[in-house]
């Protein structure tokens, strides 16, 4: 009965939604501070 209506009322098909668009954020977030990590340390090596 969960998964019927999660899969076919709109609370459930917006409970869905939001819990992609939290996991694509959380995605997005991870890969710009490592990508800022690396670029600082990329940085901090030339300046020695």
């Amino acid at each position: 009965m969960a998964w019927k209506d999660l899969m076919s009322t709109d609370y459930g098909l917006m409970s869905l939604f939001t819990i992609g668009f939290v996991f694509v954020i959380g995605a997005y977030l991870l890969r710009y501070a490592f990508r800022k990590m690396d670029e600082d340390e990329k940085n901090a090596r030339q300046s020695r």
